[in-house]
Order: structure tokens, then sequence, then C-alpha cells
């Protein structure tokens, strides 16, 4: 598909995060910053947001799913929405801590290292991005990294503020 993201196709806008996927230098590390961003604020409002992450999951794996089915490069550099669900698994602790600073160091903490799971896709990430297919495989590497960032956040926490 040469006209991938259609930004006029709802799928494609989805995919991209309204078309942060497009930005020509690092869409993901984009697409992460706005996930993290957007977790801050909506984790202020929503009150079960633990429900809203699982249902950005599923979301996320059947939107890739749709925008890679034409796809002859099935994890499109443009689809950052698997970032999305990825970053919020990562940043979901941050709502345990008590202050706003230890929040605000656990979101960070937790962007940078899911930044580097995700580029580097060590072990299992690496077996997952490149065996597991369609919308399911494009999301589930982001969300390992998500847990990975997320553990080593607290365990990176845990010393800062020990």
């Amino acid at each position: 598909m040469n006209d991938f993201p259609n930004l006029k196709n709802p799928i494609h806008f989805i995919a991209t995060l309204g078309a942060i996927g497009k930005l020509p230098f690092a869409p993901g590390t984009w697409g992460s910053l706005f996930a993290c961003i957007l977790f801050i604020f909506l984790s202020h409002f929503v009150s079960q947001i633990e429900i809203l992450i699982i249902i950005t999951i599923f979301f996320s794996i059947w939107i890739c799913e749709k925008a890679s089915s034409e796809l002859i490069e099935k994890d499109h550099k443009s689809i950052v929405i698997d970032e999305l669900a990825g970053m919020w698994l990562a940043v979901y602790p941050a709502i345990f801590y008590n202050t706003q600073d230890e929040r605000v160091t656990f979101a960070i903490l937790a962007f940078c290292f899911f930044r580097v799971f995700d580029i580097f896709k060590p072990f299992p990430i690496s077996y997952v991005d490149k065996n597991v297919k369609g919308g399911l495989g494009i999301v589930l590497d982001d969300l390992i990294a998500g847990v990975f960032a997320g553990l080593i956040s607290i365990a990176a926490m845990s010393l800062l503020f020990a």
C-alpha cells in the first residue's frame, strides 16, 4: 500500500495517533512521549485507569491488525498506537507513588527505560517481534517492553527514594 498512512482513513489516523507516526524523526519516541503525557492527564480524571489500559491494549491490537493488513512491512514505523499501549503499562505504577516528585521521577524513568527496550529489543522482546504476527505481534513486543520498563523503574525508585 503506497499511500500509508492515509490520514483520511480513520484506522490509519488512529494507528498513527493522529499523525504523530508521520513525524520524520523518531516517530516511536514522539508516540511514547504523547502516550506518557496522555496517561498522566487521564490518571487525574479516570478512577479505574486499569480498565482503560486493558481496553486500550485490545483496541490497539485490533487497530494494528486492521492498519497493517495490506502492508508489506507489517510493523510500519508510522504505526505508533502500539507505543501507547506499552507506555501505559510502563508508567502505570506511577499512580501508586505518594508525592508529585516521585510520580514525575517514575514517569521519566519509565519513559527512558521503555524507549531503550523498544529500540534495542533484548530477548524476549526480539523473539516476539520476529515471531508473533499480526496486530498481536505489533503490540505484544511493546507490552513486554512496557512491563520491563515499569519493573526496572520500580527498582530504580527504591534506590532513589530509599
